[in-house]
């Protein structure tokens, strides 16, 4: 089992009571697996995805990888962990506005503590992959949304992560583009077999994947 989710709670101090954004909820997921979460927005499917991706921690049960309990690892050892484990898309993209589509794309490597020539060349085919090396020497701000988001995909895919969290990954784009960087979410799970999370408040974008999963008053069904 890749991901094991078990009695998962969420709150946070809101004044005189506490608020629950997640409650028990259970969740496990196979290596290679694709799966959507649909929501309506302020459901708790960000904060459902940094717990799993080890960015934020829970008020009470367990996220496991692979068997291993993220609350059990120290800071130093999450942050290992996340950069070679874990690929994350956001809806803003989050790319570094002074470096370059491929720079951006070699951060995780680099991080990773891999040599800068080794770095560039995964880079380079996975800025590829999503149809833009012919981008590769511009940077964020000479891009159109659409190609940034496939750049931060590239990056989210750059060190073949065992599992790709995907936080509205169209949610800032116009249809006609959320659909071709959705499009080359599935060619990198075809490709490489990535699991992958995709949240989403886009039902019919979801409606597409194996299986399909609602977040709603905190808990986690099968949709």
């Amino acid at each position: 089992m890749l991901l094991t989710i078990r009695n998962l709670t969420k709150s946070y101090n809101g004044g005189p009571t506490a608020v629950e954004v997640l409650r028990s909820v259970d969740l496990d997921m196979e290596k290679g697996e694709l799966a959507g979460i649909y929501g309506a927005s302020g459901t708790g499917k960000s904060t459902l995805l940094h717990i799993v991706g080890g960015l934020d921690r829970p008020t009470a049960g367990s996220v496991s990888f692979e068997g291993t309990d993220l609350s059990k690892m120290g800071e130093k050892r999450l942050a290992a962990f996340r950069n070679r484990s874990i690929g994350f898309v956001f809806q803003f993209y989050h790319l570094l506005p002074e470096f370059t589509a491929l720079e951006n794309a070699m951060m995780p490597c680099l991080i990773a503590g891999m040599k800068r020539r080794e770095a560039r060349e995964l880079a380079l085919k996975a800025i590829e992959e999503v149809g833009l090396g012919h981008r590769a020497s511009h940077r964020p701000g000479e891009m159109s949304g659409g190609e940034q988001q496939r750049v931060a995909l590239a990056r989210a895919a750059v060190m073949q992560p065992k599992l790709i969290l995907a936080d509205e990954p169209t949610g800032n784009l116009d249809r006609e583009t959320g659909e071709r960087v959705f499009d080359y979410l599935m060619r990198l799970h075809a490709e490489y077999k990535i699991s992958m999370l995709i949240v989403s408040h886009n039902q019919e974008l979801l409606n597409v994947l194996p299986r399909k999963l609602l977040l709603k008053d905190g808990k986690l069904n099968a949709l």
